[in-house]
């Protein structure tokens, strides 16, 4: 027996109710109350007790649910007597389970002297029912069925007036709030008839097509005629009953305006007012319910044709068939709308034809292009063109013959549009006075869209083949010029991407040996005096010919043999024999094995372009006997030696003046850091990729009082601006510091002198601090440059922000001043933008990172802290800044250290 415990408040809350119960005098509260009180008991989120009615139904008579949609809908719920004979949850218990998304359900009937007095239904999700809580269920189910034979009806069986208007009421209520399957006319019809305990009921709708019967419960004959009967008798009255052979009947009106009516057959008793009061609101609730399940049915149906008609739209133009999609677009749409007549025109330079069309005849092109003009023109705002009476439309004056030759009564006319174009037109002409739904309107506008898409794939998939053909009929038929391009393609890429001179030289022997199909490629370029050709890029892509060939290659190359042969002023290629490759010497003769055997060898010179010059050599291999270098791919080789000469000259050109651009640069920079007692300084400046000279600089002084004072800054623009400008920061630096020692004091004279001294528009951003080696003290101010960081012994990083506005925008400047103390093992950092906005994907190095770097690297030195900072954001941004970076660090010694400093000077 498995161990069965129930906590303290489970049996609480069924004590509770039985006290509770204990005072109750209506049945229908009771058994509400326990419903509550056993839900509460087991975690149940749905708890339902069901009494025998008599008639073979349990219909529910205590509910209780979390959600009162769903309580509303179980309130007017029956089960079947038979359901509950299995012994097991009965099929209405378990989908209304499987349809909330419950896991745990429990069915738990209360039974005496072999009939049932009461039914109790516990649902909740999550986990199943321990044995505990079954105990506690039965508790309940029994409890339940005390209650029936103690308030309820003599053998459980019948209703009072009172209770089957409270029935009425509940129905109302659960129709309403019901799902759609809820609200259907079966569902209507049927829960009348089980509600009111009537013999039969019979629902019927009023439309344009008549009386038409809807469903029908129990024994109906000839519906259509008790239908029109009944909605004759009714003539806008709410409620008529009558007697008949069969019985007293109810004909009930559903709905004001009235949607139709509910006749009801009573056998063996009489409608009691108040049934009959309760009835006529039910009526009402039943209309408001059938209403907006026929309207969940009617969207529900034009979705699921939208969905169609898109995805047969969306399937065609995946198909990329221009003529197959606008065909099944036009046939689609017809079906849609009920039309035989349905184009898609589009438009071919001023004219507009039709690409697809159904059922027209007659100018109606004429109509289609009057309408693009109005699409174009006044009516350009609507993405659907509605004209319900083409003949006496103002808009189409101009075409009215066309419009009655073509016998066009109405029209709907969808825009199509690409790219902000108007392309074409999707139009639908309609019989007279057919408007468009909205949700039709949509739909179309939806389409319209695809169809767009469709015309402009298929336009852009036609393009691409014809290109594709073109292309391969120019690769068949000229072979020797498609893979010059690619030489020249592959030459300049590689220079465009950069700018660096081993790279450049690399790119041309990957190119010759790839693009050709050759085992090798050598490129030699002069070094020292010029006399020899010395090997500056080797390519050999296959790994078992590199040990071999290598070495062979890589030797150096006499220019004047080279010159000898003539081959630099003819520009011309050199196929070699083992004869010339002896005369060439260097590595060409080691060649001589091999030609022997049947290999080919060219060797091609690189001509400067403006001088005349020989810059280089390309040798080419190709070791395979079948393999012969032809006359095509020498012509290849000179080719792609005329467009390397290019960029080797400006790679060259490049470094020549890049070096100039640093030296002259770091001219204006200290050569080398002070030497300052109980300090460490140290600095690292790298220039970027530009040409230009950059804006950054750095200096030193060591002040009449002791103190070393430090600026860094950044001048805006670029070039040979920018170096005066630094030149005069530095001017300024060395001329003021002294008279102006202290920070703030120093940069409210220094941006008095700068506002006189720089172009407008142009500004210094400038950071400047001092240190006092003795006792550690820093001050600090700044105009518009990133914040100095005090990084300490421990490992914290604080900012120095003593701020303010960059040199030269303003004049009268005042600068707050940053006061802070160096503690022996700790260092200042200063540094210029270049760091922090280095960049990956757009995304800056930022403090954040720099903080971090300090903190990792905070035991090196002053010059090795630097560098550091400068290789973590070169590694952030991939290998390359690409804005000059400079970074001065100073670092007060620790104490014995310092004493030793100070005794060796």
């Amino acid at each position: 027996m498995p161990q069965m415990t129930a906590t303290a408040a489970q049996l609480e809350s069924l004590a509770a109710a039985g006290r509770e119960l204990a005072d109750a005098d209506d049945l229908d509260e009771a058994l509400a109350a326990l419903a509550r009180a056993a839900a509460t008991a087991t975690g149940a989120t749905v708890a339902v007790i069901r009494v025998p009615d008599g008639a073979g139904a349990l219909p529910a008579r205590g509910v209780w649910s979390s959600s009162p949609a769903l309580g509303a809908e179980l309130e007017g719920s029956r089960l079947l007597v038979e359901e509950t004979e299995a012994q097991t949850v009965p099929p209405t218990v378990a989908r209304l389970a499987e349809r909330t998304g419950a896991s745990g359900v429990l069915f738990v009937p209360a039974s005496a002297e072999g009939r049932t007095l009461a039914t109790l239904e516990l649902i909740r999700p999550g986990r199943h029912f321990s044995a505990s809580e079954q105990m506690l269920a039965e508790i309940a189910s029994h409890q339940a069925g005390l209650l029936v034979r103690a308030l309820g009806p003599e053998n459980g069986s019948g209703k009072g007036a009172t209770a089957v208007a409270a029935a009425l009421e509940l129905a109302g209520r659960a129709l309403t709030a019901g799902s759609e399957e809820a609200r259907s006319a079966d569902r209507i019809a049927r829960l009348a008839a089980e509600v009111t305990e009537a013999a039969s009921s019979l629902l019927w709708r009023v439309d344009d097509g008549g009386v038409q019967p809807l469903a029908a419960v129990g024994a109906v004959q000839d519906a259509a005629a008790l239908a029109r009967r009944g909605e004759s008798e009714l003539a806008g009255r709410t409620l008529v009953t009558r007697d008949e052979q069969a019985g007293k009947v109810a004909l009930v009106r559903l709905g004001d305006p009235p949607l139709g009516g509910l006749r009801l057959v009573f056998t063996g008793r009489s409608p009691a007012p108040e049934e009959l009061e309760r009835l006529a609101s039910f009526g009402t609730r039943a209309a408001h319910a059938l209403r907006a399940g026929e309207r969940t049915t009617m969207l529900s149906q034009e979705l699921e044709q939208s969905r169609a008609l898109l995805a047969v739209v969306g399937q065609a133009i995946a198909e990329l068939s221009l003529s197959h999609t606008l065909d099944t677009a036009v046939d689609r749409v017809a079906e849609l709308l009920g039309t035989q007549r349905v184009a898609v025109y589009l438009r071919r330079g001023r004219q507009l034809e039709a690409a697809a069309e159904r059922g027209l005849a007659g100018p109606h092109q004429r109509v289609a292009k009057a309408l693009l003009g109005l699409a174009l023109g006044r009516l350009r705002p609507r993405p659907v063109v509605d004209i319900s009476d083409a003949a006496s439309d103002p808009a189409l004056v101009s075409v009215r013959e066309a419009v009655m030759e073509a016998g066009i009564d109405a029209i709907a006319a969808v825009p199509l549009r690409a790219g902000g174009e108007l392309i074409g037109l999707l139009v639908a002409y309609l019989p007279s006075g057919r408007r468009l739904q909205a949700n039709e309107s949509a739909l179309l506008a939806a389409l319209a869209g695809q169809l767009a898409v469709a015309v402009q794939n298929a336009g852009l998939h036609e393009e691409t083949a014809r290109l594709a053909n073109d292309r391969e009929e120019a690769l068949s038929s000229e072979r020797r010029a498609a893979r010059r391009l690619e030489a020249f393609f592959e030459i300049s890429r590689s220079f465009s991407e950069s700018m660096e001179l081993d790279q450049t030289v690399e790119a041309v022997t990957r190119t010759a040996v790839e693009l050709l199909d050759l085992d090798a490629a050598v490129l030699r370029m002069p070094e020292g005096r010029g006399e020899d050709l010395v090997a500056r890029s080797v390519y050999i892509p296959d790994p078992r010919l590199a040990p071999a060939l290598r070495p062979i290659l890589s030797r150096p190359q006499p220019v004047a043999r080279l010159s000898g042969l003539g081959l630099g002023a003819a520009r011309r290629a050199l196929v070699l024999e083992p004869v010339t490759a002896e005369r060439l010497g260097g590595g060409h003769e080691l060649l001589v094995p091999f030609l022997d055997r049947g290999s080919s060898a060219v060797v091609v010179p690189v001509v400067a372009p403006a001088s005349g010059e020989v810059i280089a050599s390309l040798t080419v291999v190709a070791l395979d006997p079948a393999q012969v270098v032809d006359a095509e791919t020498v012509e290849a080789l000179r080719s792609l030696a005329a467009q390397a000469a290019f960029a080797i000259d400006n790679a060259r050109l490049y470094q020549q003046q890049a070096g100039f651009t640093d030296a002259m640069q770091r001219s204006l920079l200290p050569a080398a850091p002070p030497v300052v007692p109980g300090l460490d300084v140290g600095s690292v400046y790298e220039s970027s990729a530009r040409l230009d000279v950059g804006g950054d600089v750095y200096d030193y002084m060591t002040l009449p009082d002791g103190r070393l004072a430090v600026v860094v800054g950044d001048v805006t623009g670029k070039g040979i601006d920018a170096a005066a400008d630094m030149a005069m920061t530095k001017f300024v630096f060395r001329s003021l510091a002294r008279d102006h020692p202290d920070p703030a004091d120093f940069l409210r004279a220094a941006n008095e002198v700068v506002v006189d001294e720089v172009q407008e528009g142009k500004f210094v951003t400038l950071v400047y601090l001092t240190l006092d080696p003795e006792t550690g003290a820093v001050a600090c101010s700044s105009a518009g440059h990133p914040v100095p960081r005090l990084v300490c012994e421990d490992g914290r990083v604080l900012e120095l922000a003593g701020t303010g506005l960059a040199l030269g925008i303003s004049p009268g400047q005042e600068y707050g001043e940053a006061l802070e103390e160096l503690d022996p093992g700790s260092a200042v950092v200063l540094f210029t933008d270049g760091v922090i906005e280095a960049r990956r994907d757009g995304e800056l190095y930022g403090y954040g990172r720099l903080d971090r770097s300090l903190y990792e690297h905070r035991e090196l030195g002053a010059a090795e802290l630097a560098r550091a900072v400068v290789d973590d954001a070169r590694s952030f941004a991939g290998g390359g800044l690409a804005d000059d970076s400079a970074v001065v660090v100073v670092k007060r010694a620790e104490v014995g250290r310092a004493r030793e400093a100070g005794a060796a000077s």
